[in-house]
């Protein structure tokens, strides 16, 4: 898999997996995204900000992801087991469809630590909707602790950290 930052050219093709992804969600009860978020111009904003990633399979985006070190307020809920250190916090980690159950997710996630890690971070924050038995899984299986919870317009979500 390649990985670069996302560009302006390719905001169709980035909202486009996002909404497969959707779609496919919803097809298996999983009720965390939809029209009103993820939608096309916070996607926009993510790549005029420089913080959407890409990882491309054969020219194809497999997978999409934001990291900033920007949270919002719920994050205050968090039992934060490193509240001193330098975190980077992933947004919208997004397997395309055509692409998933063939590990993407996981390596993706060993990627953003490692690239993390050389940018001088201690440690990564997320969150994870908490009816989306998938998204739990990986962070269970990739050491993301559960430090708290955070209520949004879709549901409940847990807080997870991992020291990096």
């Amino acid at each position: 898999m390649i990985y670069s930052k996302a560009d302006k050219t390719q905001t169709e093709e980035v909202f486009s997996v996002f909404s497969a992804a959707i779609q496919n969600m919803e097809l298996q009860g999983i009720h965390q995204w939809d029209e009103i978020y993820p939608d096309k111009p916070t996607i926009a904003d993510d790549i005029t900000r420089n913080q959407m990633y890409i990882g491309k399979i054969d020219n194809r985006i497999a997978v999409c992801f934001v990291l900033s070190e920007e949270y919002d307020e719920e994050y205050k809920n968090g039992c934060w087991q490193y509240p001193d250190s330098r975190f980077c916090v992933i947004h919208r980690l997004c397997v395309n469809p055509e692409f998933q159950n063939k590990g993407i997710a996981s390596e993706t996630m060993k990627y953003i630590e490692n690239l993390c890690k050389s940018e001088g971070y201690d440690s990564i924050r997320l969150d994870c909707f908490t009816e989306n038995p998938y998204s739990r899984r990986l962070y269970d299986k990739t050491g993301y602790s559960v430090v708290g919870y955070a209520n949004w317009r879709k549901g409940r979500f847990e807080l997870r950290e991992k020291k990096i």
